[in-house]
């Protein structure tokens, strides 16, 4: 199978360690007024189709349904067979139409201290429109792809919304990523028009933009027209070039500001492309994952509902995701706009200009939904609950985590310094690839357990197998895989259905399990533990260890804030484990004893085979801008190899750091 390895044996299951007892049940008046009570998940399982059915109904169809789902040609599946529907309509028009054309749509926080936006919803139909009949006089059709390469400005909604109304898939391309990465994305989908900015706002500097599309060009031919937004007003010039090409460039406020506000979406079939996001394999050119409109619609759309227990006339909800990856699509435009919500959308770093920037939007702003990764959440835990104590939060009341498993130590300090202890903790785990929530705890129903994302939501089917497929026991660990298809799955691998079905379908192909290389335990209730990718699993003399586990141990630590764990050859055990702590702020550099310290409380929690060949304290650990840890980039370390390729890292100057040993490291 590409795209990920798995091992060859039935009795080499993830080792089932950490215990975790602490419980959180729901608030009693939160479960009360609940969107989805205990009865929904006995309700989905007695008719599948008849669930996603009802679900599919809180979206307007200009054409009603004829079949639910064709499942004949698996894995290729279609939902809402021969129904029609515009995703920017139901994101937008219908609420205008609804009389909440008045009601905030996105409250934006500029970077910059004071730079805000308050957009309508008929503020967005405006611009939507005005954007859909610039993109169709710049030749855009329906078919015709869209790159999209922007910062988090309202802008990007605006456009993917617009690209949507006029029936053009779009792919957004995350602002951090190189001329290559992007050249390679618009060439694989044959993008025809790129809309960027001239810059956006980093850390307090304007970041450019614009000149990376420019070299993009000169690698490939596919780009006819370019549409930029002013944002930072920066010059375009590189090494004496004006930048600018009249031929092809077209400025935003002249194209999309001189632009009729009136436009007559059009109904699109259920299955018509909507977007490809593309997502890095282990191996070989990264994945464009296709999604379409009506099935990914109706699961944004309800997830965000269930999940979020979303009350659209009084909540106020963020998620700090950037455009770029497949969270901002499915939780900030696509899920939240179609349900009708007020949201907060933050262009900037969660420190600038101040460490309490965050903190204090969720004050200024009332935000009661707040869905943000556990990365972030381990970086606040560092700097103490000192600067998040400075502010009023008492507005929460749901807080998520999305990205990767959540380890217990950072989900209680969540709930506890940022929630109140009073805000169940949602702990999502989804993918790309399932293009909604797959994983959670509802807040009204469950007792949750920190470190879990507890059982499937109503609708899905999901289990632990082992290498046979055979479901684990309670107490066991295996594969997770979805056993049944949902309406936002992914559709395909752009222009290359044999990778699709290799990559996803043929681990379990006699099943008919979608598996995408996550390792799973079950604990004694059958609740669900998401271990990482297999990938990511250590095989130390023989016992199958998961680095989640080990990192969670190691965070459990006082002086803790962060780690990372891999796994690197080793001559007599076949892996070894190699440590990246970042400490707290208040612990200093950790004193003397602090490797065996962490090494002595790894033994204690998990046992022997577990303690770690060698811990390094580093200032920072290397993440991609979506805060993901780039573990593959410490393997190289820890192996003595050359460290690849860090173009997707926030800041590639911490390898530098890693590589060079000025970091604490010490063999144990």
């Amino acid at each position: 199978m590409s795209d990920q390895t798995a091992p060859s044996s039935t009795d080499q299951t993830l080792a089932n360690l950490l215990k975790e007892d602490r419980r959180f049940e729901p608030p009693a008046e939160l479960a009360a007024a609940a969107n989805v009570k205990a009865d929904a998940y006995d309700a989905a399982r007695a008719d599948r189709e008849g669930f996603w059915a009802e679900q599919a109904e809180r979206l307007t169809w200009d054409t009603r349904w004829d079949r639910v789902l064709d499942w004949d040609n698996a894995p290729f599946a279609k939902w809402y067979v021969g129904g029609r529907l515009n995703a920017a309509y139901n994101c937008v028009d219908r609420h205008v139409e609804a009389g909440r054309g008045d009601k905030v749509a996105i409250h934006w926080v500029g970077e910059p201290e004071g730079d805000t936006r308050d957009i309508t919803y008929a503020q967005l139909k405006d611009e939507v429109s005005q954007a859909a009949n610039a993109l169709t006089a710049l030749g855009v059709g329906a078919g015709d792809r869209v790159a999209i390469y922007l910062p988090m400005i309202p802008e990007a909604i605006v456009t993917m919304l617009a690209c949507a109304r006029i029936g053009a898939p779009h792919t957004v391309v995350f602002g951090g990523f190189s001329a290559d990465a992007l050249a390679s994305r618009i060439d694989d989908c044959q993008a025809k028009v790129v809309v960027t900015a001239d810059g956006g706002y980093r850390r307090g500097t304007a970041s450019a933009l614009k000149p990376a599309v420019d070299e993009a060009r000169t690698k490939t031919d596919k780009i006819e027209k370019v549409l930029v937004v002013r944002r930072t007003g920066q010059d375009l010039s590189v090494d004496g070039e004006d930048g600018w090409d009249d031929a092809v460039d077209v400025w935003w406020h002249d194209a999309v500001g001189g632009a009729s506000t009136e436009h007559t979406p059009e109904a699109f079939d259920a299955e018509h492309p909507l977007y490809v996001m593309y997502t890095s394999g282990t191996t070989g050119k990264p994945k464009g994952i296709l999604h379409t409109t009506g099935g990914y619609l109706t699961g944004a759309a309800y997830t965000h509902n269930a999940v979020f227990d979303l009350k659209p006339d009084t909540d106020v909800y963020w998620c700090t995701a950037d455009i770029g990856w497949v969270t901002g699509h499915s939780y900030i435009v696509y899920g939240p706009l179609a349900n009708g919500v007020t949201q907060v959308l933050y262009e900037g770093t969660p420190d600038a200009p101040e460490p309490g920037r965050w903190w204090k939007i969720i004050q200024d702003y009332q935000v009661t939904l707040f869905y943000t990764a556990p990365t972030a959440i381990r970086s606040f835990m560092k700097q103490g609950h000192e600067i998040p104590d400075r502010f009023d939060m008492s507005s929460l009341r749901i807080l998520g985590s999305v990205g990767e498993p959540i380890n217990p130590e950072a989900y209680v300090w969540y709930r506890h310094v940022i929630g109140g202890d009073r805000t169940p903790v949602v702990d999502t785990w989804w993918q790309t690839e399932t293009g909604a929530v797959m994983i959670s705890p509802l807040p009204g129903v469950t007792a949750g357990k920190p470190g879990s994302a507890m059982t499937a939501i109503p609708g899905i089917e999901a289990d632990v197998v082992d290498d046979e497929g055979n479901p684990v026991p309670n107490g066991s660990g295996g594969y997770l895989v979805v056993t049944s298809p949902w309406p936002s799955m992914l559709r395909t691998i752009w222009g290359d259905d044999d990778r699709y079905v290799d990559t996803y379908w043929s681990r379990f192909k006699k099943q008919g399990y979608y598996f995408a290389g996550d390792g799973a335990k079950k604990d004694d209730d059958g609740d669900i533990w998401v271990l990482g990718r297999v990938d990511d699993v250590m095989n130390v003399s023989g016992h199958r260890l998961s680095t989640t586990e080990i990192e969670s141990a190691l965070v459990s630590h006082p002086k803790v804030a962060e780690s990372a764990v891999v796994g690197a050859s080793d001559p007599n055990t076949g892996q070894a484990v190699v440590a990246y702590v970042i400490l707290r702020n208040e612990a200093g550099d950790g004193g003397p004893d602090i490797v065996k310290e962490l090494s002595d409380h790894v033994r204690k929690e998990i046992g022997p085979i577990a303690k770690p060949r060698q811990i390094m304290i580093v200032p920072e650990l290397p993440k991609t801008r979506s805060g993901k840890i780039m573990r593959r980039l410490l393997r190289d370390v820890a192996e003595g190899r050359a460290v690849g390729d860090t173009q997707t890292l926030a800041d590639a100057s911490i390898m530098d750091l890693i590589s060079a040993g000025q970091a604490t490291s010490t063999e144990d």
